[in-house]
């Protein structure tokens, strides 16, 4: 048992240290890199950088996504999570382009995977909630849609009013991509839910999307609605 047990500790002791790849991402809450240990490659977001005044914010952002990554765990086309330990946070690398790099146009495949693949994640009981930013759909080098960058996900029963209300709305969101890059593809169902607009998305506009705009825009210097920060 001991032996079995020191070469364990061995095998841990001699995996090489990660090595980082590409910045993909750097803005106030963290950077975001890719990493390579061994033959292993991965997405590491680093709150080690994060200005003294963001860290609890950045923490608690990090640590939401961690836990938003668990519960879609085992889930295709959504990264898995590798490690969080209060500071950093590794998940599985997909490889493929955000949408707005790789536009879907009138790909009925993209979006009819793309919907199913939405309500794997609301049968879990997890409402994305920034859908709306087209840098969290990726377009797969397969040509299939995937999930990223859970943050502000929100995590509750499936069948209870409030994530359904915000499964919903994550829906919608997913039928403006639509309507944008494939609009002879809407059926008369999805475009009468694009016309209906929620409590939860008048309150928003009403009252926080104006925080919003000051915090990024004002006080952390975001230029575009991707959340990547300021331009070089």
């Amino acid at each position: 048992m001991a032996t079995r047990k020191l070469a364990s500790m061995d095998s841990v002791s001699a995996a090489p240290d990660p090595v980082e790849i590409a910045a993909l991402k750097a803005d106030s809450f963290g950077r975001i890199a890719l990493m390579r240990q061994g033959e292993r490659t991965f997405v590491r977001r680093d709150l080690a950088h994060v200005p003294l005044w963001l860290r609890l914010p950045a923490w608690w952002l990090a640590r939401r996504e961690a836990r938003g990554l668990e519960a879609v765990a085992g889930l295709d086309a959504v990264p898995q999570l590798l490690r969080w330990d209060g500071r950093r946070l590794d998940r599985s690398y997909m490889s493929g382009a955000a949408m707005y790099q790789r536009p879907p146009r009138g790909d009925r495949a993209y979006f009819r995977d793309a919907r199913r693949l939405l309500q794997r994640l609301h049968r879990r009981g997890l409402a994305h909630n920034d859908l709306a930013k087209e840098a969290n759909w990726l377009v797969l080098d397969d040509g299939r849609p995937a999930i990223i960058d859970f943050q502000l996900a929100s995590r509750g029963a499936p069948r209870s009013g409030w994530i359904r209300l915000l499964a919903r709305e994550d829906l919608r969101h997913l039928l403006k991509h639509k309507r944008t890059y494939c609009p002879e593809a809407l059926t008369p169902v999805e475009r009468r839910l694009l016309r209906r607009r929620s409590w939860v998305r008048e309150l928003w506009f009403a009252t926080g999307k104006h925080a919003y705009r000051f915090v990024t825009r004002r006080l952390l210097k975001w230029e575009d609605n991707e959340g990547q920060g300021p331009k070089p």
